[in-house]
């Protein structure tokens, strides 16, 4: 059974090396390089250092807000629980299985 990628729903091969922060969530190799390009964007617009541990934890919120594991709202997407992974559903709002 393969992976899907949160961000974009597409089909991970089983034997994609994924980048260990990627791996996470998972998150294609495509969308994972636009993360990267976003996340500089991020930070010189939100004016972040990254040697302040808030910055840091406000640059991982937008990282998973990316990634489409973090909704807007912020409670985290249970994305274990293959309910909350349908992408159809435009109105349905994924309980965090709390």
């Amino acid at each position: 059974m393969g992976r899907s990628c949160t961000k974009c729903k597409a089909e991970i091969p089983d034997g994609q090396i994924l980048e260990p922060q990627a791996e996470k969530y998972p998150c294609c190799p495509k969308c994972w390089a636009g993360w990267k390009e976003y996340r500089v964007m991020v930070m010189n617009e939100m004016r972040l250092d990254m040697s302040m541990p808030d910055h840091r934890k406000l640059l991982r919120k937008h990282e998973k807000m990316f990634a489409g594991v973090l909704p807007a709202e912020g409670g985290v997407v249970d994305y274990a629980n293959e309910d909350n992974r349908k992408p159809d559903e435009p109105g349905r709002a994924p309980s965090c299985g709390c």
